[in-house]
């Protein structure tokens, strides 16, 4: 499944954004989905992911009470609505997929390597 990030922008901190991930076939509502993101400088980290159902949510400790990832499966779209954005929060967002355990009835991961679709990211600024 091929996925596209957007939504992304300069703000100031305090401000919100929501980016939005979208894929290209329904098959979409198969699978786990999370969000990571990398700074300059920096690894690529662990956002906040979501299970195939939407029943499972999982936050990065630095996000958790100021971001919330959602999905809507009947438009194959994910969402992570992003407020009070602080400077640190600058970084390329990245949405992927669990493509190879479709309805996966484990917890929802928070590892990079269990996702393996990834789609085109979106570069979030905040300004202080």
């Amino acid at each position: 499944v091929q996925l596209q990030a957007s939504g992304g922008g300069l703000v100031q901190a305090g401000d919100s954004l929501r980016l939005s991930c979208v894929a290209s076939e329904p098959t979409f509502a198969k699978f786990n989905l999370a969000w990571f993101r990398q700074a300059p400088g920096k690894e690529r980290e662990f956002v906040a992911s979501i299970s195939w159902s939407g029943r499972q949510r999982l936050y990065a400790d630095s996000v958790k009470g100021r971001f919330t990832i959602s999905r809507d499966n009947d438009k194959s779209t994910m969402s992570l609505q992003m407020n009070n954005l602080k400077p640190e929060d600058t970084a390329v967002y990245d949405c992927a997929a669990d493509v190879s355990r479709p309805y996966y009835g484990g917890s929802v991961s928070d590892r990079i390597y269990d996702y393996d679709s990834w789609g085109q990211e979106t570069q979030v600024t905040v300004s202080s």
